[in-house]
């Protein structure tokens, strides 16, 4: 017989009633049942209840282990009395009678229970991280994680990908976020960086003649911490493909995604691609206030400016005077009591705003009436021009927001998901897709004025160098995100593979033709060479898997997360470095004030 098992926990069944067999795992549970003890056994697979009498060789043994004491049991499996019968596991049909028993590993008295649904500090949780790894939610998240890579893999082959690996030590490089430095021994003063992502890898790649790539791609991005975010490391699938428009790299990393939530979604509904829209990137912010819309929510916010300018509601009249300015309306279909869109007001004053005006309809008998201060300062006939743009009736409200749309547009979005969420408007059994297109190059600075990047620069303008002849703020790129119930998924985009356009995008976001060389002088040498279009996109795997497993915070899909300060409470990370260490690197630390 095997070492330390011939059996999993969670493979025996009535046909093994009568062998002898050997199971290693670690103590669950024991009960105590007036002398005759039970151990529920745990390991990777399952759970197996083993027991033990008095008349065990080993009961005086088995009366000194604890929870979560690693062992190894010998021992005759037995049918359970049918009243007894756990049909929840797959071993519930059986039970091994304890004759040998060998600790493996004792433990100490534990800081967290693995056993039960216990809540424990996520300092506890993270610092004792192999102890809450062993619970079963955890154990089930990590073998979906590997799962579904191990799924995005076969799939990307069957699509004719082939897997190349990109360097982890490279140069800095302006993805979006702070890199992270090394310092270099061999070459004093100067300092290598953790790729953010393979962003120049993967289009090198293809000028040098490899038509489809992918990789699960570790990036390293230095970035303040949030639930849906890591703020040190997170994984990837890297693609990128030769010879594309826009609508081809939809079309082959939609099947992907879409397969990998049918085949891990637990039953949830799954929009098929061929659905999923295409919304331009200012439609999505006027609509829904994001540019990773949850669209399991119906409601669509509407631009309804006209009704309130030159109204009697001096507030939205007066800031419609101002250049850029605009008054939206949140619908909120069965929104329509006072006490729900008080509710609501108070919501926006939370996140910084002095409010939401709100109109709502009710029913008075011999017609509709509109309540609310809003209806009462412009009157019946623009209320009612209101009401018929925005579709509502009796028991329906609408909530309105003015100003500069950057001032209110991310209150507006979360409003959008409250109303929705609290109204039960949101359909939480489905994953809703959209692709996020059109997205601007190029942003201004309100206090500067200096234009920069907004997104990728590596995306190639819509227009190509015509486009950028003109107005910077009104270039598009071919750059595009993939949205699902409320999170960015996906990003990519059409790159800029022709030198002279390259070198114009950069120049107008104050990037000099030698800092150009200087930065990204590999890929700007490589487009002289025949460089094909290409294209692609990279997936969150992280966040992808918080999806599936239905979690709030990616930290319950990362195997060893950070915590929210970016520290490492297990491996006790960042550390101070050794002296010699700073010696051997040239390196000396300043004390902060």
């Amino acid at each position: 017989m095997h070492a330390y098992r011939s059996h999993t926990c969670a493979q025996l069944t009535k046909e093994n009633v009568g062998e002898t067999v050997r199971l290693s795992g670690w103590v669950h549970r024991i009960r105590d049942h007036g002398g005759v003890l039970f151990i529920d056994l745990r390991d990777h697979y399952g759970v197996t209840q083993v027991l033990c009498d008095p008349d065990s060789p080993v009961f005086k043994d088995v009366e000194k282990v604890r929870s979560e004491w690693c062992i190894r049991i010998d021992g005759n499996v037995k049918a359970r009395d049918e009243s007894l019968v756990n049909p929840k596991l797959p071993t519930g049909e059986i039970e091994v009678y304890i004759r040998d028993l060998e600790v493996l590993g004792s433990a100490q008295e534990l800081p967290l229970i693995v056993f039960g649904d216990q809540e424990y500090p996520e300092e506890t949780r993270l610092k004792y991280r192999y102890l809450d790894l062993r619970r079963e939610a955890m154990q089930r998240n990590m073998t979906m994680r590997s799962d579904v890579v191990a799924s995005m893999r076969r799939r990307m082959w069957d699509k004719g990908f082939r897997e190349y690996q990109t360097p982890i030590i490279t140069a800095s490089s302006p993805e979006g976020a702070r890199d992270f430095l090394v310092p270099s021994r061999l070459h004093p003063g100067k300092f290598y960086a953790l790729p953010q992502a393979p962003q120049q890898f993967k289009q090198l790649i293809m000028v040098s003649g490899y038509d489809k790539y992918f990789q699960i791609a570790p990036c390293f991005r230095d970035e303040d911490p949030r639930a849906d975010r890591s703020p040190t490391d997170f994984y990837q699938l890297d693609m990128e493909m030769s010879f594309v428009e826009q609508q081809d790299v939809f079309d082959t990393i939609s099947p992907v995604i879409a397969g990998i939530f049918e085949e891990f979604g637990g039953g949830r509904s799954v929009d098929a691609p061929e659905s999923w829209p295409q919304i331009p990137y200012a439609e999505a912010a006027l609509k829904y206030g994001t540019d990773k819309p949850d669209l399991r929510n119906p409601i669509e916010m509407q631009d309804v400016s006209e009704h309130f300018r030159g109204s009697g509601f001096a507030i939205f009249a007066k800031l419609l005077e101002q250049d850029g300015t605009q008054i939206r309306a949140i619908p909120a279909p069965t929104g329509g009591s006072r006490k729900f869109c008080d509710r609501m007001n108070a919501f926006a004053q939370k996140e910084g705003l002095p409010g939401m005006g709100y109109i709502f309809w009710r029913d008075q008998g011999d017609g509709m009436e509109a309540a609310g201060p809003l209806a009462k300062n412009i009157g019946p006939e623009r209320t009612e021009a209101i009401r018929e743009q925005l579709g509502l009736g009796v028991g329906d409200a609408a909530f309105f927001l003015g100003g500069k749309p950057s001032s209110f547009e991310r209150v507006a979005g979360k409003a959008r998901d409250v109303i929705g969420a609290e109204l039960n408007l949101t359909d939480t059994n489905r994953f809703a897709f959209a692709w996020i297109v059109d997205f601007p190059i190029y942003e201004q600075d309100a206090e500067t004025g200096e234009i920069d990047f907004e997104h990728n620069p590596f995306s190639m303008p819509q227009g190509g160098m015509d486009a950028l002849m003109g107005d910077p703020k009104a270039v598009k790129g071919y750059q595009y995100d993939l949205a699902c119930n409320g999170y960015e998924l996906v990003s990519g985009a059409i790159r800029n593979h022709k030198p002279d356009v390259m070198l114009k995008a950069f120049e107008i976001a104050g990037y000099g033709e030698d800092e150009v060389k200087s930065r990204f002088g590999a890929l700007y040498q490589a487009f002289h060479f025949g460089a094909p279009p290409h294209g692609g996109c990279a997936a969150g795997i992280d966040r992808i898997v918080m999806l599936l497993a239905d979690e709030q915070n990616i930290r319950e899909v990362i195997m060893f997360p950070m915590n929210q300060q970016a520290q490492d409470l297990m491996m006790n990370a960042p550390s101070e470095p050794m002296p010699d260490q700073l010696m051997e690197l040239s390196l000396r630390v300043i004390p902060q004030d």
